[in-house]
This record gives C-alpha cells, sequence and structure tokens, in this order.
C-alpha cells in the first residue's frame, strides 16, 4: 500500500515523513528500505503476530508494510509545471491515498509561507492544484467520448458521468465529494483524477496538544472540512513523532506513560489509512512464519489465497479457518480448537474477515 504524504512548507510534512523513516529503520523485524530517497517504508504494527510469535516460537514474523511517499515540490501552479509540479503531480497518482499534513500549530521562529496559521487556506490550496489537473484531463476525455457518441450511442451515459464530474470540480469542489453510486465510482476511480483521491488530514499540532484530549481551533476547522467530504483526521505532532522515533521498545513504553499517550501518532496514521481504505488482515501461522496478510474488505477466501500465491487461487480447494481470539483460546494447539468446532472448512464463497488465521488447501 502507497500513500503520499502532500503538504505546503512549513507545515511538518518533512519532518513526518523523517520520522516515518526512522520509524522504518527501527523495525526489527522488516529492515528499513530507500526504494527511493522520497519513499519510506514502515511495518503494519499488530500485536496478533507477536503472541502467535511466541506461541508457535517461529522462526521468522513478517508484518504487511506501507510505503510512504514524501511528495515535494508543490507550489501555487503546480498543475501548470510551475516549481517541481509535474513531478508532485505524477507521484500522487502513484499513491493509493493521500496524508495531506496540515498547519495547527502556532510557533514565531517557523515562518508560514502565507504569513498566517489558516489551515483550510492550505487545504484549498492543494485541493485546487489538483482539481486543475483533473480539468484538464476530464476536457480531454470528454472531447474524445463527445466524438465517439456519434458511433457508439452506449456512450451517452458514460458522457453523462464526466460533465457531473466537471461541473463538481468546476464548483472547486473535490470529485471525492461526489455521491456515486457503486457502478459510477468504479468508473470515477478509472479516471485516476487526482482529486478523487481519498485523504486522511494529519493535524501537526504542538507536542502539548497532541497529548491533549481537546481539539485546538484549527484541529476543529480541519475536522469540520474533512467530514464535509467524507475524510478522515489524523492529530499528531510531527515533532514528538521524531522523538519517539529514536526510541527503543521499551523506552517507547515509558515514554508513552509518563506523557499517558497509548500509541503514536504513526500508528494512528496506519490504522485511519486501513480504515480510510477499508482494508483487513488475515494471518497464517506456523513454526516456519507467521505472517499477516492485507486484503480489501469482502474478499473471498479464493482471492486472499491469491495473495500469497496465484498457484493458491487457481488451485483453490478450501480454507482451514479460525478466528485469531478462538485460536489463541485453545492456546494454539489445533487438535483442541477442532474438538471445540472452532476450526472452520469454508469453500470459494467465503468473505474472510479481519484476524481470520487460514490454512488454504490448493491442488494444480
Amino acid at each position: 500500500m502507497k500513500l503520499g504524504i502532500v503538504g505546503l512548507p512549513n507545515v511538518g510534512k518533512s519532518t513526518l515523513f523523517n520520522a516515518i523513516t526512522k520509524a522504518g529503520a527501527e523495525a526489527a523485524n522488516y529492515p528499513f528500505c530507500t526504494i527511493e530517497p522520497n519513499v519510506g517504508v514502515v511495518t503494519v504494527p499488530d500485536e496478533r503476530l507477536r503472541v502467535l510469535h511466541e506461541m508457535y516460537q517461529s522462526k521468522k514474523t513478517v508484518y504487511t508494510t506501507i510505503e510512504f511517499y514524501d511528495i515535494a515540490g508543490l507550489v501555487k501552479g503546480a498543475s501548470k509545471g510551475e516549481g517541481l509540479g509535474n513531478k508532485f503531480l505524477g507521484h500522487i497518482r502513484e499513491v493509493a491515498a493521500i496524508v495531506h499534513v496540515v498547519r495547527c500549530f502556532e510557533d514565531s521562529n517557523v515562518v508560514h509561507v502565507d504569513g498566517r496559521i489558516d489551515p483550510i487556506s492550505d487545504i484549498e490550496t492543494i485541493n485546487m492544484e489538483l482539481i486543475f489537473s483533473d480539468m484538464e484531463l476530464l476536457d480531454r476525455r470528454i472531447q474524445k467520448t463527445q466524438k465517439n457518441l456519434k458511433g457508439d450511442k452506449n456512450l451517452q451515459a458514460e458522457l453523462d458521468i464526466l460533465l457531473q464530474v466537471k461541473e463538481t470540480i468546476e464548483k472547486g469542489l473535490s470529485a471525492r465529494t461526489m455521491d456515486l453510486s457503486e457502478e459510477e465510482t468504479e468508473f470515477v476511480k478509472s479516471l485516476d483524477l487526482l482529486s478523487f483521491k481519498p485523504v486522511i488530514y494529519a493535524a501537526n499540532v504542538s507536542e502539548e496538544e497532541a497529548v491533549s484530549e481537546t481539539d485546538n481551533k484549527y484541529v476543529a476547522e480541519v475536522r469540520k472540512f474533512a467530514a464535509s467530504e467524507g475524510s478522515d483526521v489524523v492529530v499528531v505532532c510531527a515533532k514528538l513523532e521524531s522523538e519517539i522515533a529514536e526510541l527503543e521498545d521499551e523506552e517507547r513504553a515509558a515514554f508513552f506513560e509518563e506523557l499517558g499517550m497509548s500509541e503514536s501518532g504513526l500508528d494512528k496514521l496506519i490504522k485511519a489509512s486501513y480504515h480510510l481504505l477499508d482494508l483487513i488482515s488475515f494471518l497464517t501461522a506456523g513454526v516456519p512464519e507467521v505472517r499477516a496478510w492485507t486484503i480489501k474488505r469482502g474478499t473471498k477466501a479464493p482471492g486472499a489465497a491469491g495473495k500469497i500465491h496465484t498457484d493458491f487461487e487457481r488451485g483453490f480447494i478450501r480454507a482451514e479457518t479460525i478466528a485469531y481470539n478462538d485460536l489463541i483460546q485453545c492456546g494454539g494447539n489445533l487438535a483442541t480448537a477442532k474438538e471445540k468446532g472452532l476450526v472452520r472448512s469454508e469453500g470459494k464463497d467465503y468473505v474472510v474477515k479481519d484476524g481470520d488465521v487460514i490454512l488454504f488447501r490448493f491442488n494444480v
């Protein structure tokens, strides 16, 4: 899964990304990997894997991962190629979702690019650049569809949706704010519009506000805006995340306890990403390896099997499945679980659930 981090200068975007890359470097079971200078890979925290690892004394534990892209070069006019605009927009097309870092803290030592703290204005600046880019793409697609319509009247429905999207973004609204049917959503998604990408707003606050249970006025504004377009908000302190990323596990636990925090902002960001993209994890477990696999919610057993290997999906027979909590209650003993009727044999129509521990049977 790829997430792109965007934001105006001096909002904390680079600080947050640097904290993410340090967190990746500290991940014991998945060494930090620099695919490009602007990409950091971190493991998705999952306590269930640690428990299963200890239970089976597994030789190997593999967490699922997220790639964070530090997308730089945004200035007003990016859609017209200003600054590093073309590179910026090109990188956004590659990601599944956008993490938009918004400055929600006051600090006279950190100058805001516009000379004032105004998170909604910051959001709209970036959103408009995405919309301007989408407008050019839509105009070309509409012209092509209108031309082909003369020979194929079935394209009228497609043209109608294109015109609806154009009308929406001409109002300055992102395409993701539209109320679409499932079929229409799939079509608009195929257009690869930047303003249709799902967004998490990372409200960057001060260290004191990061541990507070009350939003400051800037975060409240961001939450209101995000609600209007169905986006999520995560409150983080980029500076604090940098400090957390430098700590060992034991030190981190003590640090959280001292601050009254249960998890880091990065962990919250990862959870929000899964929620936004409607993802879940199923597990495989044994002495050789315990591992988490990420799939879309609603995926059926053969599709989940194919996540491991295409042969598993092609030759799928059945999925021997047990819920994680049931397996733990049985001490990891499958024989006991089977005696209690907790291990199920599921067929091709079974929809995999989060936390399912599965052994796939296949034949090719």
